[in-house]
Formats: structure tokens, C-alpha cells, sequence
């Protein structure tokens, strides 16, 4: 690697990474057994999810894709991109005049088409008509990330509320009293799952004279926060072997960094 290379879109900028180094030094930056400079390694890891390529694929100027994905799954055991993405968060409510814990959620779910890597844990979503996986996700009413995971397609929504809910509450300190949904969470089950987390669940309908596009209160949100996250090329599909790399590609897309 060329220790002066010109760089790259995805490249974390200085005031980026004076706030996410912390979370990522798991060791001394002179430890004997580092070989690379940790920001190429975090620039490497953000290249390969902007632009959605394959790891094999790493440009020859960054770090060796070996080095980043050792790396990378070092970060991912220790947790750390769930601790700055809640943190993050905290920070951005406070700087917008919010509370660092919201007390209003929206959650929706999301189907990912399945790729030959990821169609052993596939299902078949017959509303979308398509394989793939599904994404339950949960924002803040800014559109900021509060929990997600990942599930076959064929998984019905209202099943997923009170897991999903109840990750809410854990990473809230459950400060989460309302969280509004479509209308595809109708239903005992979801409204008891809901309440068994302490928060209760307002079903955003339709209005009854739909004339194309309408743009649902509260709801809106979430779709957003999904669209956010399809500019970054590895989240237009599912690419992944393991759920869990699916869901932290999430939480590493450009709204979080």
C-alpha cells in the first residue's frame, strides 16, 4: 500500500473520524501486531459497502481486503458499531432541541431481494412476490436507527413486534410509549405484544379516498430512513451470508457516519 493515495468519496473525513475513533481503537494504534493504519482499515470497510463490491475487489491503495475483513469482524464482535450508532443518536436528538431518548418509535419492515450468498436463509414474501430476506426496523421520529433485525421473508410482521419492541426498550431505557405502524400491523397480537413492552401501538391507516401517492403521518418517516440507506450499493440487496452482516451494513450507512 502506497502511503500517499488519492482518496476516495467513501473516505471518513477528520472531524468523522475524530468521533468514531474511539469506538474502533480496540488496541494501542502502536501495537506490535498492527500492520495497517486503522482509519485505511475503516475507509477499506466503508468502500466495500458504498460501492457494493466484492471483497476480493478492494482497490490495490487500500489495505488488503484479508486485513480489512479480519478487522472488520473484530469490530463487529466487540459490538462497537451498535454503541456509536446509539450514541450518535443520543447526540443529534440533543442537538436538534430533543430529548437523547425519544418516547414515540415507527417501525416497518422492508423485503431484500436474496443473492446466491444469502438464499440458504431466504423466504418468500407473497405480498412483494419475491425471495429474499426481510428487514424489521425501528426509528426515532427524526428517522435515526433504534433496532433492527433480520429475518426470512416469509415471516409475518405483527410476529416481530414484540422482539423488535422490546430491543427499543433495551437501548432506550424504555422511554418508548408510542410507536406507530401501517396497517399491516393491524391485530390482537401485535397490539398485546406492543403493550407486554410497555408501549402502545397506533395503527397509521389509509385514507379511504386514496388517490395515488399519500403521504402518511408519522409513517413517512421510516420509508425515508429505508431510502437513505439503498445509496449505499450493498444494501440494495441481499449480499450477505450471515443476518448479522446484514444488519450492521445498516447501521454503517452513510446516515450513521
Amino acid at each position: 500500500m502506497s502511503p500517499i493515495r488519492k482518496p476516495y468519496p467513501s473516505d471518513v473525513s477528520d472531524e468523522e473520524w475524530s468521533l468514531v475513533a474511539p469506538y474502533l481503537t480496540l488496541m494501542d494504534e502502536g501495537a506490535p501486531q498492527r500492520q495497517h493504519s486503522l482509519r485505511e482499515l475503516f475507509n477499506g470497510l466503508r468502500y466495500v459497502l458504498r460501492y457494493g463490491i466484492a471483497w476480493r475487489a478492494m482497490p490495490n491503495d487500500l489495505p488488503p481486503w484479508f486485513a480489512v475483513y479480519q478487522q472488520s469482524q473484530r469490530w463487529l464482535s466487540a459490538g462497537v458499531f451498535e454503541a456509536l450508532a446509539q450514541d450518535l443518536r443520543a447526540q443529534l436528538r440533543v442537538a436538534s432541541g430533543r430529548a437523547a431518548e425519544p418516547t414515540a418509535a415507527i417501525i416497518d419492515s422492508r423485503t431484500l431481494r436474496s443473492t446466491p450468498e444469502s438464499g440458504p436463509r431466504a423466504g418468500y414474501d407473497g405480498a412483494k412476490r419475491k425471495r429474499g430476506s426481510k428487514l424489521h426496523m425501528a426509528v426515532d421520529t427524526l428517522g435515526h436507527l433504534l433496532a433492527l433485525h433480520v429475518t426470512p421473508a416469509n415471516v409475518d410482521d405483527r410476529a416481530e413486534v414484540g422482539k423488535l419492541i422490546a430491543a427499543v426498550q433495551d437501548v432506550t431505557g424504555e422511554s418508548v410509549e408510542l410507536v406507530y405502524v401501517d396497517q399491516g400491523y393491524t391485530g390482537e397480537k401485535a397490539s398485546e405484544a406492543a403493550k407486554a413492552q410497555g408501549a402502545e401501538l397506533c395503527v397509521v391507516k389509509l385514507a379511504e379516498a386514496k388517490k395515488g401517492f399519500v403521504l402518511l403521518p408519522k409513517r413517512w418517516v421510516v420509508e425515508r430512513s429505508f431510502a437513505w440507506a439503498t445509496r449505499c450499493r450493498r444494501l440494495v440487496k441481499d449480499y450477505e451470508r450471515y443476518a448479522q452482516s446484514l444488519s450492521v451494513n445498516f447501521i454503517l450507512d452513510y446516515r450513521a457516519f
